[in-house]
C-alpha cells in the first residue's frame, strides 16, 4: 500500500530536478500527478520518464491565464486535488549595485507571486484534510553573497505559511515550506561556476551537495499522513548547512 494512494496531486514546475523526482515517487506512492512545464518538450520528456498516472499541463506559475488551465484540467479529469507541491521557481546570482529590475522581477513574479496564486487557484479543489507544500531556499537563512533578490523571493514563503495555517484549519489543509539546502539540479548546474559550486560544497558537512531524490523523500513526508501533525513549518533539508 503506498502512502498517497488513490491521492491527487499538482507538482508545478515538475520537469526536471527536484520536483521532477517528487512527481515519480508520488506516483510509486499511489497518486496520479499533475505536473506543469513552461517548454512542451521537457513536459513530455518527463511525462515520458514518469510513465503512468501522469498529466502534463504546460504553462507558467507566474502566469495566472496558465494557472487557470492547470486546475480546469485537474477540475475535468479528476474533479479535486489533496495534495500541491508549489515548486516552480526562478532566479540566479545578481550582486548588490548590479541588480536590475528584470532580475528582480523575474524572481519575485514566480517564487512569491506565482506560488501564491497557485496555492489560491487550487483551493476550490482542495479537499478538506489536504496537503500544501511549498519550494523554499536555504539562501533565505544564510548570507550568501549575490543572492540577495532570490533569497528575499523565498523568504516569503514561510510567511504565507504561517498566515494560511490559521486561515485553513477549519478545513484542516496543512501548509509547509519544504527548504533544500545546494542540490545537483539542472537549475543549479545552469547557474553555479565552478567556483561558485565548490565554494558551496565546501560548507556542507559532508561536502556534497543533495540529491534530487533526497529531497523528494522529505516532499512525499510532506505530502502524505506520515507528516498529519506538522503544520506551519519549514522544513530545512541542507545536510547541515545551516546550523554550523
Amino acid at each position: 500500500m503506498g502512502k498517497l494512494d488513490g491521492k491527487v496531486a499538482v507538482i508545478t514546475g515538475g520537469t526536471s530536478g527536484m520536483a521532477l523526482a517528487g512527481a515519480k515517487l508520488f506516483v510509486e506512492e499511489g497518486a496520479h500527478v499533475f505536473i506543469t512545464g513552461r517548454r512542451k518538450d521537457a513536459l513530455d520528456e518527463a511525462v515520458d520518464v514518469i510513465g503512468h498516472n501522469v498529466t502534463g499541463v504546460q504553462g507558467d506559475s507566474a502566469n495566472l491565464a496558465d494557472l487557470d488551465k492547470l486546475f480546469e484540467t485537474v477540475k475535468q479529469e479528476k474533479g479535486a486535488l489533496d495534495v500541491l507541491w508549489a515548486s516552480a521557481g526562478a532566479g540566479g546570482p545578481s550582486k548588490l549595485g548590479e541588480i536590475t529590475e528584470e532580475h528582480f522581477d523575474a524572481a519575485f513574479s514566480v517564487n512569491a507571486r506565482g506560488t501564491l496564486f497557485t496555492v489560491q487557484k487550487a483551493l476550490p479543489l482542495f479537499n478538506d484534510g489536504g496537503s500544501i507544500l511549498m519550494t523554499g531556499s536555504n539562501a533565505s537563512l544564510r548570507g550568501y553573497p549575490d543572492f540577495s533578490v532570490y533569497a528575499a523571493s523565498k523568504a516569503v514563503l514561510p510567511a504565507y505559511a504561517r498566515v494560511w495555517v490559521a486561515e485553513l484549519r477549519d478545513r484542516k489543509i496543512r501548509v509547509n515550506v519544504l527548504t533544500p539546502g545546494q542540490v545537483a539540479t539542472p537549475m543549479m548546474e545552469a547557474v553555479l561556476t565552478e567556483e561558485m559550486k565548490a565554494q558551496f560544497e565546501s560548507v556542507i558537512p559532508r561536502r556534497a551537495m543533495g540529491r534530487p531524490e533526497e529531497i523528494a523523500s522529505a516532499a512525499l513526508f510532506l505530502a502524505s499522513d506520515d507528516s498529519g501533525y506538522v503544520n506551519g513549518r519549514e522544513l530545512v533539508v541542507d545536510g547541515g548547512t545551516t546550523v554550523i
